[in-house]
């Protein structure tokens, strides 16, 4: 039997696309009505969905710009937290793809040297280490912990992972049109859910990469890698930190082609796979950084496989703005 292996997508600082794993539930019944709490109301409309200012990666098919409507909607405020997870382990008993798989992928510089030292490379992305026990309770390893984090996003969570915890907390998944348009927070055609300057009056709105990627970080925001969910301001409509900080999982299938032929109601992605078994993140990482990856911009996308899980990757939940 071959060894696990962890490649690199296209776009390699983003999150490394993991091998299959198998995500395990205990018994605990899926909730019988939805639950709102921590949710903020989006009303919904029209608005128009891409980047106009033609700043993505040719590959992720940001372009073209089209309408969407919406109907109204509920959005977490923030990422799923570590506590929030904690609970949903403690009373489910479920086992992540990362801890079934026994490894997932952190960033060289947050691992200790002897873990670094043991550690396995992505061959296409050398920051990246394989490492042995990393999972969303020991984030950097062993010997890491979520202790004193327990306000930051859980990270190391696959698709799968993502969506036991929805169906135990009476919620689903954002589609990627909800996500951007509440990440817009109201704003017409901005490139960040505050407008268009990445520094307004010289302050960080976000935690994304400073200095040389990928081996100095000046930490200017104060951050090497997951800030605490309510860092920053929040946007127009309330919600907290969806630039930066940790990729979030939507519902959708990632297509690279599919904003050229999307429906302008209610667009929920491809519905038979395009790419493989893609799906969508949105909202870029503490990785992110415009020499190398500027997908920290509400228009950014992109997708990885619904196995996948990383030190950067992590979710926030939606809900229908009415009874099913």
């Amino acid at each position: 039997m071959s060894e696990p292996r962890i490649t690199a997508p296209n776009t390699s600082c983003c999150a490394p696309a993991g091998p299959a794993a198998v995500s395990r539930a205990g018994s605990t019944p899926r909730p019988d009505r939805r639950n709102t709490r921590g949710q903020i109301l989006v009303t919904g409309g029209r608005f128009r969905m891409g980047d106009p200012f033609d700043e993505g990666h040719p590959a992720d098919g940001e372009t073209p710009v089209h309408h969407v409507e919406l109907s109204p909607f509920h959005l977490d405020a923030t990422s799923v937290t570590n506590a929030q997870f904690a609970t949903f382990v403690k009373e489910t008993g479920h086992v992540t793809s990362a801890e079934d798989l026994g490894l997932s992928a952190v960033f060289h510089l947050a691992a200790e040297p002897a873990v670094r030292a043991a550690a396995g490379r992505v061959e296409e992305a050398p920051w990246w280490l394989v490492v042995d026990g990393a999972d969303w309770r020991h984030p950097e390893g062993p010997g890491s912990t979520v202790t004193d984090r327990q306000n930051h996003p859980v990270v190391h969570v696959s698709w799968h992972d993502a969506l036991a915890y929805c169906a135990w907390a009476g919620k689903r998944l954002p589609t990627e049109a909800e996500w951007e348009y509440a990440a817009r927070g109201g704003l017409v055609g901005a490139r960040y859910p505050w407008g268009n300057e990445l520094l307004p009056r010289g302050r960080w709105r976000c935690n994304i990469w400073q200095g040389e990627f990928p081996t100095r970080n000046t930490l200017d925001d104060g951050h090497l890698t997951t800030a605490p969910v309510k860092s920053y301001a929040p946007n127009g409509y309330g919600f907290w930190q969806m630039a930066g900080n940790v990729w979030e999982w939507c519902a959708d299938r990632f297509g690279a082609d599919y904003y050229a032929h999307s429906p302008v109601a209610d667009p929920s992605g491809p519905s038979e796979p395009s790419e493989g078994e893609r799906r969508v993140m949105r909202g870029g990482s503490y990785l992110c950084h415009d020499s190398y990856c500027n997908r920290y911009r509400v228009a950014a996308r992109s997708g990885n496989t619904a196995d996948s899980a990383s030190a950067n990757i992590g979710f926030r939940c939606a809900n229908d703005a009415r009874e099913s």
